[in-house]
């Protein structure tokens, strides 16, 4: 007697898998989200805190961003080593009772606390979120999940100012956090399915080259920050510049010779890993200076309110979103290059139309909307992009290390893109200050269409395809 076994229903390891594309989604939005989603909370955090200085509130955002970019790569290592699925849960769980934390928070230090444990985690759950997804697909469907993961981040990147505005005037400064706790105890639990991988031999990764790379980045990205406040000539910028770059050269030092080592050097052997984060470092620098000066040039010469500015900037959500579906489909046959190049004339080209046509009067059905749908589209192309071509220049092992390092090269871009606005944008900003701001984000983004004209990464085919069956 014979049995049908593919007659018979998928065990749970099985099912668990399918809802894997839905946690690593999920997991990215809450990241980027939460990069985003605070931003036009500050009036509503000074009603609260009234004894605290403006630029004290404004590290509700910083401190996230920084913790986020310091221990991405860290993140990504450890999870190659200790399992994907043991940092996802660890990550996820901790981001959960994070915002908590902050939604409860009863003054301003508890606050920046909780808010600097939210970026931790969120560091955690990019690189083992993505780790997950691509483990388990095959290697010719693993740009599609890579287009599906950018997605997610490119959405809730692009929806966050708005869905900020509307939650904070609905409910208050404290909804922002309170979203993010059913969130993630649905994710908490349906991540317990996942199967467990088992954890590379050799243990731990170094423990004193982690804490060295992870306050390198960190000081690096928080000096960009807040050159903007401080100035680049202000001793803080310069001490933070200065030893966030000595604190990872001894980081690298020491992974170079450290057998189980913080950041794995050979990655940046290779010539399309190294490329791909160089794009990506190009891509943040335009990205996050272009969504910033957008807000500020419809508040400050279009006198549009905050809230109706940022329902203004969501529109470009749905084409990058979309944008990035299809590229994922696509490079697996087409590879990255027209995808990070594709996107990023696509971006310069709505630059170019911006340079040429920005009136000072409002204009958004003939120049803001068509403008925000195109630039929407070079992101999106280029966000999965730049990601498959980092995660595509790795063999499985090593996906979450060159996941978490990409993606710092993309934050660690957004902090200077940031820093260059600041420095180019007055307090009393006229309309050629915003053209400038505008013009510095065109020749970023075509510097890294230069960048993407080299990359020759193609995703694997289908072994039907590869040997002509």
């Amino acid at each position: 007697m014979t049995v049908d076994t593919a007659a018979a229903p998928p065990g749970p390891a099985a099912a668990a898998r399918r809802g894997v594309p839905v946690l690593a989604a999920g997991a990215t939005f809450l990241a980027m989200l939460d990069a985003t989603v605070a931003n036009l909370a500050v009036p509503d955090l000074h009603t609260d805190f009234r004894d605290a200085t403006l630029s004290g509130l404004t590290w509700v955002i910083t401190l996230y961003a920084v913790l986020f970019a310091a221990l991405l790569a860290p993140a990504g290592r450890l999870a190659d080593i200790v399992g994907r699925r043991t940092l996802f849960q660890t990550g996820v769980g901790l981001f959960t009772l994070a915002s908590l934390a902050c939604a409860a928070a009863p003054n301003l230090p508890v606050l920046l606390a909780t808010r600097g444990l939210q970026g931790a985690a969120a560091a955690a759950m990019i690189p083992a979120s993505l780790a997950l997804l691509l483990h388990d697909t095959p290697p010719e469907r693993r740009a599609g999940a890579i287009g599906l993961w950018s997605a997610a981040g490119a959405l809730a990147a692009a929806v966050g100012p708005g869905l900020g505005g509307v939650l904070v005037e609905a409910f208050g400064w404290r909804s922002l956090f309170v979203i993010n706790v059913p969130v993630g105890a649905a994710m908490l639990l349906a991540g317990l399915r996942l199967p467990r991988a088992a954890a590379r031999d050799g243990g731990l990764p170094d423990l004193a080259g982690s804490v060295l790379l992870g306050g390198g980045v960190g000081a690096l990205a928080l000096g960009v920050t807040q050159s903007g406040d401080w100035g680049w000539g202000d001793a803080r910028t310069l001490g933070l510049l200065l030893g966030g770059a000595v604190l990872t050269a001894l980081a690298l030092w020491r992974s170079a010779r450290h057998p189980v080592p913080a950041l794995e050097i050979s990655l940046w052997r290779t010539r399309s890993f190294a490329l791909a984060n160089a794009a990506s470092f190009l891509y943040g620098t335009a990205l996050y200076s272009w969504l910033l000066v957008g807000v500020l040039y419809l508040t400050g010469e279009w006198h549009y309110s905050i809230l109706k500015a940022g329902f203004a900037s969501t529109p470009g959500a749905f084409t990058a979103t979309a944008a990035a579906l299809v590229m994922g489909r696509l490079t697996g046959r087409i590879g990255v290059r027209p995808a990070v190049t594709g996107g990023a004339l696509v971006m310069v080209a709505s630059g170019i139309w911006v340079l040429a046509t920005l009136p000072s009067e409002p204009h958004f059905l003939t120049l803001w909307l068509p403008v925000g749908l195109l630039v929407g589209t070079g992101m999106g192309m280029l966000t999965t992009g730049t990601a498959t071509a980092a995660a595509l220049s790795v063999g499985p092992q090593r996906f979450a290390g060159a996941t978490g390092l990409n993606t710092t090269a993309r934050q660690l871009g957004g902090a200077l893109g940031v820093a260059v606005l600041a420095a180019l944008l007055p307090d009393a900003a006229e309309h050629d200050d915003y053209i400038a701001v505008y013009l510095f984000c065109t020749l970023a983004i075509a510097a890294a269409a230069v960048v993407g004209l080299l990359l020759t990464v193609r995703a694997p085919r289908p072994a039907a395809e590869t040997t002509g069956k």
